[in-house]
């Protein structure tokens, strides 16, 4: 579980950064994306205790939450 956790992020959080950096329209779910990224990866640091990373992610997530608000706000 704990690999899946890592790797379903690195790919979410891939998926976003391409989204948004093609500039195709897909920006509000690249957003998503980077919300969910940070979830995954929040939680596979905090089981393996990586304070640092799960600080990261806390600001990555907060990020998602304002680019999809600010898309359609």
């Amino acid at each position: 579980m704990i690999k899946i956790l890592e790797w379903a992020g690195v790919i979410t959080a891939i998926l976003y950064s391409l989204f948004v950096a093609l500039n195709i329209g897909l920006e509000f779910l690249g957003f998503s994306l980077l919300f969910i990224s940070a979830i995954l990866i929040g939680v596979w640091a905090y089981k393996l205790g990586h304070k640092g990373i799960l600080f990261l992610q806390i600001f990555y997530a907060s990020a998602g939450i304002i680019g999809m608000y600010r898309w359609f706000g």
